[in-house]
């Protein structure tokens, strides 16, 4: 018996090692190795100088994170697919720049319904009263911060704030975690102009370079070892919209009557959280009806909105 189980083992070895081989030859870039860095990385057009151990070693942190936390990466670009053509034109008729689609990454992993255990909602996660001040609707039945278009346009607004009271898009990124006030107090106290030499809370310290991470990551995700083909993708959705000025006595109806069931009424509008809307100022609203060709696959009609997300079979 002994030596049927040295045997067996001895064949399990020799087979783990064949097969190890074999993909090491075919996929090299599929094994658990660390990552090269580069001497330098940009953000917003300006130039982060990794030869300096604490920046490098903060943004080592946050690639191998983005690298290794497979199932997370993975739906980033599958979603972003679906969100990018929607958040790009925005940030840039607002005169943002366009890295800061990643920090919308970072804040939601794209999910236009998250919600922070502390109350921060939707793809950029504000907070109630940021919101109001930023312009968006909260309340009981209309909630703006899961609205992904008015949403974004806000999150232009606090950017373009901090911006101005910082002079660089680096302290203005940390200080959409961080808060306005607070970093430009720590700035203050400690000396120093850019966010990223301040001695900050281990959560801000490290949100600059996930958002850093995450731009390197998707902007060639073949690099690291991440191959996708484009029905792999999810596609964007096409809308029709219609709009309404009076109180709607309940959703489920309204849903019905444009052909669709409430689940698919409300994955469309997550703005809309009541059962039913009062609206006795006669407030303009634009209710999305999913066009019926874009809730189904089609192979034959793929959409790759960054071509290097994937690789031609």
């Amino acid at each position: 018996m002994m030596k049927l189980n040295k045997y067996i083992i001895a064949v399990v070895f020799l087979m783990y090692n064949g097969f190890f081989s074999m993909a090491q030859s075919i996929y090299p870039q599929a094994l658990i190795h660390p990552i090269d860095l580069p001497l330098r990385t940009e953000f917003c057009g300006e130039r982060i100088d990794l030869r300096r151990w604490d920046l490098r070693e903060r943004f080592d942190r946050e690639l191998l994170a983005m690298n290794y936390m497979h199932s997370s990466s993975i739906q980033l670009i599958k979603k972003a697919n679906r969100i990018f053509p929607l958040i790009e034109p925005i940030l840039k008729a607002n005169q943002v720049p366009d890295d800061f689609k990643y920090l919308a990454c970072i804040e939601s992993n794209l999910n236009p319904e998250a919600l922070s255990p502390a109350g921060a909602a939707g793809i950029w996660q504000f907070m109630p009263e940021t919101a109001r001040e930023y312009g968006l609707q909260v309340d009981d039945q209309v909630d703006e911060r899961y609205h992904l278009e008015k949403s974004t346009v806000a999150a232009c607004k606090y950017l373009k704030d901090a911006y101005r009271k910082f002079g660089n898009w680096s302290t203005a990124a940390a200080a959409y975690n961080g808060g306005i006030n607070r970093i430009a107090n720590e700035l203050e106290r400690q000396g120093v102009d850019n966010a990223l030499d301040l001695y900050l809370n281990e959560e801000t310290s490290r949100y600059v370079f996930r958002v850093m991470a995450a731009k390197d990551f998707m902007e060639n995700p073949a690099k690291y070892g991440f191959i996708f083909s484009a029905e792999y993708l999810y596609m964007p959705l096409q809308y029709n919209y219609v709009s309404i000025h009076k109180s709607v006595g309940d959703w489920v109806e309204f849903a019905k009557e444009h052909g669709l069931t409430y689940l698919q009424f409300k994955e469309a509008n997550p703005w809309l959280r009541g059962s039913r809307l009062n609206n006795p100022r006669g407030k303009i609203y634009n209710i999305a009806i999913p066009m019926e060709s874009s809730q189904y696959f089609d192979v034959k009609n793929l959409y790759i909105h960054q071509k290097n997300w994937i690789r031609n079979k």
